[in-house]
C-alpha cells in the first residue's frame, strides 16, 4: 500500500539473510525507510494481528534485510507502537482540525463526523490496527488509546462547556458520548462494507448528535 500521513514476527537475533523475492531495496534516506518499513508492518499487522506477524514477514514485505529492520526498529513491540503513535497523531489532528475549522457548533458536529468516517474510508486498515489489533489490552497501547479518547473527548467538551454553561463533568460525560457515536457508528459502517454513501451516513450520524446536544438550555 502507498504510505500515507496517516501511516503510518517475533523479535530476536538479526538473521543475516537476504530478503525473498527481489534481494535488498534501494538505499533510502532515514525518514522515507522509516514510512516504508512502517507501510509493509501495517500489512502485515492487519493481515496476521500482533501475536501473529513475525519480523521475517516484515522484513520481506519492505524487500529489506532484517538488519535493516532492526536498525530502525529494534523490536516488533517498537514497531508496532511507533505505527499506533503515527495513526492515532493523524487522526487527533485530524479531528481537532474539523472541531476547530468552524466556530458554528452545528458545523462543527458536521465536521467532526464527516472527519472520522473520512479517516475510516481512506484507511480502512489504518483503523483496524488501531482499534482492533490483538495488543489492544497491553498497558502502553491501551494508554495511547485513552490519551486519544481524552484529548477527543475534552475538546468537543469545552465547545459543550462553552455554548451551553453545563458544569464540566457534565460536559465532559457528554463529549465522551459524542465521540463514541462517531467512533461506534463510524466502525459499524465499514464492517456493512461501506454500502450506505459516506455522506449520507456520516450526515444521519451528525443529525442525531445534533439534535441532542442543541437542546441542552443556554444560560442566559
Amino acid at each position: 500500500m502507498d504510505p500515507s500521513p496517516l501511516e503510518r514476527g517475533q523479535a530476536g537475533k538479526p538473521s543475516t539473510a537476504q530478503p525473498r523475492g527481489g534481494g535488498r531495496s534501494a538505499r533510502l534516506p532515514r525518514d522515507e525507510r522509516r514510512a516504508q518499513l512502517l507501510a509493509a508492518a501495517q500489512e502485515v499487522f492487519v493481515a496476521n494481528g500482533y501475536h501473529g506477524a513475525a519480523m521475517d514477514e516484515i522484513a520481506e514485505t519492505a524487500r529489506v534485510s532484517k538488519p535493516v529492520l532492526y536498525q530502525h526498529f529494534p523490536s516488533k513491540r517498537e514497531l508496532y507502537i511507533a505505527l499506533l503513535d503515527s495513526h492515532l497523531t493523524g487522526l487527533t489532528e485530524l479531528l481537532l482540525g474539523a472541531l476547530n475549522s468552524t466556530t458554528d457548533n452545528k458545523e462543527r458536529v458536521q465536521a467532526v463526523m464527516r472527519a472520522y468516517y473520512q479517516f475510516i474510508a481512506g484507511d480502512d486498515r489504518a483503523h483496524r490496527l488501531v482499534f482492533e489489533s490483538d495488543l489492544i489490552n497491553d498497558p502502553d497501547v491501551s494508554d495511547r488509546l485513552e490519551t486519544f479518547n481524552k484529548t477527543f473527548a475534552d475538546a468537543v467538551a469545552r465547545v459543550i462547556a462553552e455554548d451551553t454553561k453545563l458544569p464540566p463533568l457534565e460536559a465532559q460525560l457528554l463529549g465522551r458520548g459524542l465521540a463514541g457515536m462517531a467512533h461506534v457508528s463510524a466502525r459499524y459502517w465499514l464492517e456493512t462494507g461501506g454500502d450506505l454513501d459516506l455522506d449520507v451516513a456520516s450526515d444521519l450520524i451528525y443529525r442525531l448528535a445534533w439534535r441532542g446536544i442543541s437542546r441542552f438550555p443556554k444560560e442566559t
